[in-house]
């Protein structure tokens, strides 16, 4: 799957809008056990129309926060989404929303000469020293990681300095900021995978559970390769979804 980056603006209006009402949920706005306003109310109050509130809301229910009922209404089950993070994507942007709500926990870094299999996937030539980063993700809902996290960062860009500590920047942005370069195109492949005894210990999870790996490669404006992340989730810590948008006209 490839990601082309989009027009400012990013985010699709329902998520922002669900971003909105689940923060009213965590304020009390609307307290465990009551009703959200309907769907004409909340089309009243946000100006949109009532599809973009129904997939606002359905993020709401897919979290467990809220569920729907026909004829009584979205009720509000908790404040907190339920352990499972759910990551949706439609474009770039929502790559650094990821980052902003979950947080990196550095573990390490150093510089590592390539070769082999690895030096193959880079793409690079054996020898090559590149900065191997890694460390565990979190999020507030969770205190068990959500997935164990190796990036490689290309050698022009290994003397990065703004990736230590706990992060909600994305490590691309960094390097965006750092060396003046553009990310435009990530390209995503994702896979299942059995969660071997290490990797089981490192995430405190089960071993020989199922486990989803996500890779995802960070392509400047010349399509090289700036960096390149390899994340690998618990399957009931993660899910992914995307969101396509119809481009084409039907003929008459």
């Amino acid at each position: 799957m490839t990601v082309k980056i989009e027009a400012p603006g990013g985010r699709p209006r329902y998520l922002q809008l669900a971003t909105t009402l689940i923060n009213e949920i965590r304020a009390g706005r609307y307290p465990v056990g009551s009703l959200l306003p309907t769907e004409f109310e909340l089309c009243d109050q946000f100006g949109v129309s009532r599809f973009t509130i129904r997939e606002a809301v359905k993020q709401l229910v897919q979290m467990g926060m809220v569920t729907r009922q026909a004829g009584v209404g979205s009720r509000v089950l908790r404040q907190e989404p339920v352990t499972q993070y759910t990551q949706t994507m439609s474009g770039i942007t929502d790559l650094r929303q990821y980052a902003y709500e979950t947080s990196l926990e550095i573990e390490g870094q150093a510089l590592l000469n390539v070769d082999g299999d690895l030096a193959d996937t880079l793409d690079a030539s054996p020898g090559e020293t590149w900065l191997h980063v890694w460390g565990l993700r979190y999020t507030k809902a969770h205190d068990a990681p959500i997935c164990l996290t190796d990036a490689y960062i290309a050698p022009a860009f290994r003397s990065v300095t703004g990736i230590r500590g706990r992060m909600t920047r994305a490590l691309y942005a960094v390097l965006e900021e750092e060396f003046d370069v553009q990310i435009t195109t990530v390209h995503q492949d994702i896979q299942g995978v059995v969660l071997d005894k290490a990797l089981a210990s490192r995430l405190g999870a089960k071993p020989g559970s199922a486990g989803l790996r996500l890779e995802r490669r960070y392509m400047d404006a010349r399509d090289a390769l700036v960096e390149l992340a390899v994340s690998v989730h618990p399957a009931d810590r993660f899910s992914y979804r995307e969101s396509f948008r119809r481009e084409w006209q039907v003929p008459v």
